[in-house]
């Protein structure tokens, strides 16, 4: 759950389009179109018989993405909504469904979106400013237990508890208030604890779990799904959620598969960036992309 250097340089542009392999008619759901820059290297192979419909949890970055796309106008539909949405959608089945888990950098530089402590802002993080609860408020309404355990589990961070008590002593309501909480205890933690923040707010792992339940059943025969995560935690729920779904059901008596299987892997391990893209892009150092497709 890292963030991109440039919105419009997407990571493992040349390993996403090998992974999924799009084809010249094919439809596409993209999960997380951002400003669209996966989305013009998908559009681009799937040619003007292909489609694409593109999802966003953020309404300014899908219209972005919109005006970005235009030259596409003809063959995309957008839809402002978060992917854990997928089955209220009722979007229908497609040949190729990725998601980014990655957060582009217009959230980082935006302080009006509360993201980052580099820059004075409200303490928001919240991915669609529309709903839910910021994350001051998250702050103010937890538990000391439970924003501890927010810290630990989605941060690491070994001093959750001490951290916990500084943040809920200190009440910020915004991104230097909650900065200067975190200093108190160890500047050194600033990006785990924003980045844990920003998990809870937006509700990521419980987002993913939904979206690795949903897309693989809306596939066609021989349809690819792609994500690429930033996290360990997210990565081991998208690694464990694939295997299971390639490995057959078999008896537990003889060992023997008990149905055809249904899925396989297209990347046997997660496949990472190259020196020269961490170089040019140091953000895209712990992106993962990981392939599964229907047989």
């Amino acid at each position: 759950m890292e963030q991109h250097a440039d919105a419009h340089i997407p990571v493992l542009r040349d390993e996403v389009i090998s992974g999924l392999d799009p084809k010249r008619g094919d439809s596409v759901l993209d999960c997380t179109v951002g400003l669209g820059g996966h989305a013009v290297l998908l559009l681009d192979r799937v040619g003007q018989e292909g489609s694409l419909t593109a999802l966003d949890a953020d309404e300014e970055n899908l219209n972005q993405a919109r005006s970005n796309l235009n030259d596409y106008a003809g063959q995309c539909t957008f839809h402002h909504a978060n992917f854990r949405d997928l089955n209220a959608l009722n979007l229908g089945s497609f040949d190729i469904i990725f998601a980014d888990l990655g957060i582009s950098s217009v959230h980082i530089d935006d302080p009006q979106k509360g993201f980052s402590f580099r820059e004075d802002g409200l303490l928001d993080m919240r991915l669609d400013q529309s709903s839910g609860i910021t994350a001051a408020e998250l702050i103010a309404q937890s538990q000391e237990a439970d924003l501890a355990d927010i810290l630990y589990q989605y941060g690491e961070i070994r001093q959750s508890r001490k951290l916990a008590l500084a943040l809920k002593e200190a009440k910020p309501k915004t991104t230097l208030e909650a900065k200067a909480a975190v200093e108190s205890i160890a500047g050194s933690l600033l990006p785990q604890a924003f980045q844990a923040l920003r998990i809870a707010v937006n509700d990521e792992l419980g987002s993913l779990r939904i979206l690795l339940d949903t897309a693989p059943q809306m596939l066609k025969s021989g349809g690819r799904l792609g994500i690429i995560s930033f996290h360990s935690l997210e990565d081991r729920m998208v690694k464990e959620t694939f295997k299971d779904l390639s490995t057959p059901a078999t008896d537990d008596m003889t060992g023997a598969p008990v149905e055809d299987q249904k899925f396989a892997l297209v990347t046997k391990k997660a496949i990472k960036p190259s020196d020269e893209e961490i170089d040019s892009n140091p953000r895209s150092r712990s992106a993962r992309l990981r392939v599964i497709a229907k047989v």
